[in-house]
């Protein structure tokens, strides 16, 4: 049963290799990577399943004994982690396979696509700090081709901004590892867990985990470090704009989460004071830098680093409650922003543009698209009962349980501004008359797109709908789940054991 940890690494990596073998056939390209989705799919629900049933799996890559080999541990947290990632890939899959254009599917986009998605499972999967940094920069690699595909102005500047700062990230993670290895002789985080602790120098230890939180805090976009994203998010296509929303900066949290709550914990009154200082101003930047946009993907953008935010807060407050609902928000948002975006691109597919000014008319003509747009959007707001409402409660909550009055201030204005945001996009792309005079009818390039693309567009849309809306109408559940991972993740000992071969 171990080896089902390795499967949501092998599967992209195979058929994104098996990709190669057709160089130029976009057909078979399509086929596999779907094929690959599906696998992937059924593969993290699988080990979804073992974890949350039968406690964490270890794998010692070549049975090189922790912590001298290369570690692999799915605790629930990172089987979690995975199966989002399957969930948003098979979505971006399907939904590319009605938007994407042929000239990117030419220049291997669905190779580069699975390619990005084993390195965002890798990152959730190492047990050892240094494949940590392995698995950032094969995500690194594939992210920028993916951003830059297609060589519009705009992508290759975005592109450039984006790699820019997350080299820049890479470089501090790479410093912060070399010490850390330089003190304590091990780059396995349970191995590190175990050795912190007794070490004298602790203004040391917290000197390198502020280098972590630097390099991570680029990669999840956190205030001040987060003016690459909305720089670069909205150049690509959108089917790479969702994935991107939905991942990869979630990646970055998970990275902080699972340092700041396994390894670096001795000096949390101090760490973890600075990282909530941090969650306010990232939710406030970020929501203000939204209302002052008029296009709908920067407008999305400037929400993926408010929202980054409150995971960021339910980390800081460090309460199991708190942390419950920091992953509770992850779930939440991975789904709801990623669906956000897939909308969007089918706004530009009608109306041939992403400006707000330029657009409207459209729940007259589309109904339909109104609902799948209220439900992701309300949510994000944090409107009941949808699944952002909980997720919001619980971190609210978490806040003044331990009498944290002025972040919960911050993240309750947050929401309000969040709404406001959401409702200036309803009133001008969906509630208003089209600008252009053409209320009697819709003049866009969505006519002429057939019936079978149309499917693919919009059924990856209602699926995530859906699932926003089971998870706000059973959300116990989806949060007791939650509040077993954080109990795994401020109790380790499990982990630690499981990766170290204590019993």
């Amino acid at each position: 049963m171990k080896l089902l940890i390795v499967l949501p690494i092998i599967i992209p990596l195979l058929f994104s290799v098996i990709m190669l073998f057709f160089w130029k056939n976009v057909k078979v390209h399509k086929v596999l990577n779907l094929i690959a989705s599906i696998f992937s799919f059924a593969a993290a629900v699988i080990l979804f399943s073992r974890v949350k049933n039968f406690g964490i799996i270890s794998l010692q890559v070549g049975s090189w004994q922790a912590p001298f080999g290369i570690s692999l541990v799915a605790d629930l947290l990172a089987s979690i982690m995975v199966l989002l990632t399957a969930i948003i890939g098979f979505a971006a899959s399907v939904y590319s396979l009605g938007s994407m254009d042929e000239k990117r599917e030419k220049f291997l986009y669905y190779p580069l696509l699975q390619f990005l998605l084993m390195g965002i499972n890798g990152a959730f999967l190492t047990g050892d700090v240094f494949n940590l940094y392995v698995w950032f920069e094969v995500m690194l690699i594939s992210s920028f081709v993916l951003l830059a595909l297609g060589g519009k102005r705009e992508q290759l500047e975005g592109a450039i901004k984006y790699v820019t700062l997350n080299l820049l990230s890479s470089a501090i993670f790479l410093a912060a590892v070399g010490i850390l290895y330089g003190i304590f002789g091990t780059l396995n985080m349970a191995d590190l867990a175990r050795k912190i602790p007794m070490v004298e120098q602790k203004e040391l230890v917290t000197l390198v985990s502020f280098l972590f939180m630097v390099a991570f805090g680029i990669k999840a976009a956190v205030f001040p470090l987060f003016f690459w994203l909305p720089a670069s998010y909205h150049t690509p296509p959108i089917a790479i704009s969702a994935i991107f929303a939905g991942l990869l900066t979630k990646v970055g949290v998970y990275a902080l989460i699972r340092v700041f709550t396994l390894i670096f914990v001795q000096d949390t009154d101090f760490t973890h004071t600075v990282l909530l200082v941090i969650a306010g101003f990232t939710m406030l930047t970020g929501v203000l830098g939204a209302a002052s946009q008029n296009d709908m993907r920067k407008i999305l953008s400037f929400h993926i680093i408010s929202q980054i935010g409150y995971m960021i807060m339910g980390l800081a407050l460090f309460s199991p409650l708190a942390v419950a609902g920091a992953i509770f928000y992850i779930i939440h948002h991975i789904i709801v922003k990623t669906n956000l975006f897939l909308v969007s691109g089918v706004v530009d597919k009608m109306k041939g543009s992403f400006d707000l000014k330029k657009i409207g008319g459209l729940y007259k003509y589309y109904p339909m698209l109104g609902l799948l747009f209220l439900i992701p959007a309300l949510s994000l707001a944090g409107i009941p009962p949808l699944s952002g409402f909980w997720a919001k409660f619980v971190v609210i909550k978490a806040g003044l349980d331990i009498d944290q009055v002025l972040i919960v201030a911050v993240a309750l204005a947050v929401g309000l501004l969040t709404l406001f945001s959401m409702t200036k996009i309803w009133n001008e792309a969906f509630w208003k008359d089209d600008p252009k005079g053409n209320e009697d009818k819709i003049i866009n390039s969505f006519s002429s797109i057939t019936l079978s693309k149309k499917v693919m567009m919009f059924s990856p849309i209602i699926i995530l709908a859906l699932i926003t809306v089971l998870i706000g109408f059973n959300a116990e559940p989806f949060f007791n789940i939650a509040s077993n991972a954080a109990s795994q993740l401020l109790n380790p000992d499990e982990y630690i054991s499981m990766v170290l071969g204590l019993r």
